[in-house]
């Protein structure tokens, strides 16, 4: 469904508290639309804070009952998370009020914008982080529409995921695995990276094609990968560490939580760990350099970048214990926050949790591969049950199908169907210089379960 969104002024989420779409939520109260939502996490007896944080924008809340949705309402928003026997759902079709998809609602918003939306299997949110700090530290007042709470907003009370800017300019986080991405006409293209991440390799390839067409100004690619390589509009807008590309990121050096590097010889000292996050940088820094901000003035901005919640965000440091909460959910993040790790801790201890039966079952071979490839003879890596957020699923397969491969490759490897037996666990085994690393994403508790980890250590 094609639409403006000048024509619609009261709009209703089902499933508001999702990343998605509170930012979109956010983003519509904040230029003066009237928006409500429910979702099946809230009570009126003990409200999340983000229900409270929501209230105190204007935003009503309801439990996800119908109960919100009246003839004031002219249209309601859903993910592709909920199903259509959602009671709210049927209730909005019953009433003929317009049912509109959450990537529908981001692309005709991003439409009406100069938009530079992120794509990628990895590092998008990080990425579309860091360019906002970028041009937020440079004048341009940008807004902000994305997929995980930055820490430097939610220092204000707010979720973190969105913001309205003065400008023109709008930075979102463009998702492939819904397909989603083929909608936005951004101002700005870039893909980080194309890895197995819900889709194959072939269909990925389609969509960021489409995605590449449909981009009015630049396209940005990673120029080391073969695969974003060939999707290159021109090498001078792109990244890597190549010297055939535009923007040439060398010198990568950790230490401790900083790493330092030079781009086109201009040196970056950035609060972060990871060599993907010099690829993040890279990629965020050539964006804003289209946008008119000089590389020069991206390193002096990414100085003071603080960092998104969950993406390799310390939580803690206890008895020379390092404790680490980060997003990773696919193979090639799980490697990368693994080796961002290791350049910090004597023994990394790396926990997984997989965020649904689904990605399990299409990825559990690569995620196998990709751990032993990466564990060091002193590392342990452990996982969970498969978490289950509700809906129709199959659930025939577990976590043990890639701990049995990592343990029969000679790797320490551990299962813990019961996480809650693992905060002990952690306090008995781990010692100073150790990082335990907490992997994880979809389920809202993971920050909290890392808490409770780091506070039993």
């Amino acid at each position: 469904m094609k639409f403006n969104t000048q024509t619609i002024d009261n709009y209703f989420f089902v499933g508001i508290a999702g990343t998605g779409m509170s930012a979109i939520a956010q983003y519509l109260r904040g230029v003066g639309k009237k928006v409500a939502g429910s979702d099946r996490l809230f009570s009126k007896d003990k409200k999340m804070l983000i229900q409270e944080q929501f209230e105190s924008m204007g935003i009503e809340c309801f439990y996800q009952d119908g109960s919100g949705i009246n003839e004031t309402t002219q249209a309601v928003i859903v993910s592709s998370a909920i199903e259509d026997t959602n009671v709210e759902y049927q209730k909005a079709k019953e009433a003929g009020i317009p049912i509109i998809k959450r990537s529908e609602l981001l692309a005709a918003i991003s439409s009406e914008k100069k938009t530079i939306a992120i794509g990628g299997t990895s590092g998008k949110s990080t990425t579309t982080a860091m360019i906002f700090h970028i041009l937020q530290e440079n004048g341009k007042s940008p807004s902000l529409i994305t997929g995980a709470g930055l820490t430097a907003l939610q220092k204000k009370n707010l979720p973190g995921n969105a913001w309205v800017g003065d400008s023109e300019w709008l930075v979102i986080e463009s998702d492939e695995s819904d397909g989603s991405i083929v909608n936005y006409i951004p101002e700005i293209g870039i893909v980080l990276n194309i890895d197995r991440d819900h889709k194959e390799f072939e269909e990925l390839i389609e969509l960021f094609q489409t995605f590449k067409r449909n981009t009015k100004g630049k396209f940005i690619v990673n120029h080391d990968l073969e695969l974003t390589r060939n999707l290159s509009q021109d090498t001078k807008n792109d990244f890597g560490t190549d010297a055939g590309a535009g923007f040439v990121a060398e010198h990568f050096k950790q230490t401790g939580f900083e790493i330092q590097f030079t781009l086109n010889g201009i040196p970056f000292k950035i609060p972060v760990i990871g060599r993907h996050n010099m690829e993040n940088a890279s990629a965020a820094v050539a964006a804003s350099y289209m946008a008119g901000v000089s590389i020069e003035q991206a390193a002096k901005a990414l100085e003071s970048y603080v960092g998104i919640f969950r993406r390799t965000q310390l939580v803690g440091e206890k008895k020379g214990v390092y404790l680490i909460d980060d997003f990773a959910h696919n193979p090639a993040e799980v490697q990368a926050a693994i080796r961002s790790c290791q350049q910090i801790g004597n023994r990394v201890f790396a926990w997984f949790q997989p965020h649904g039966y689904g990605p399990l079952r299409f990825m559990h071979k690569e995620l196998a591969e990709r751990v032993i490839e990466t564990l060091r003879p002193e590392d342990y890596y452990l996982m969970s049950d498969v978490y289950y957020a509700g809906g129709t699923v199959t659930k025939d397969i577990s976590s043990d199908v890639v701990i049995n491969e990592v343990i029969k490759a000679g790797k320490k490897a551990l299962l813990f169907e019961d996480r809650n037996k693992m905060p002990d666990y952690f306090a008995k085994e781990t010692r100073q210089g150790d990082v335990i690393l907490m992997m994880g994403a979809r389920d809202p508790s993971l920050a909290e379960f890392a808490e409770t980890t780091f506070n039993q250590l």
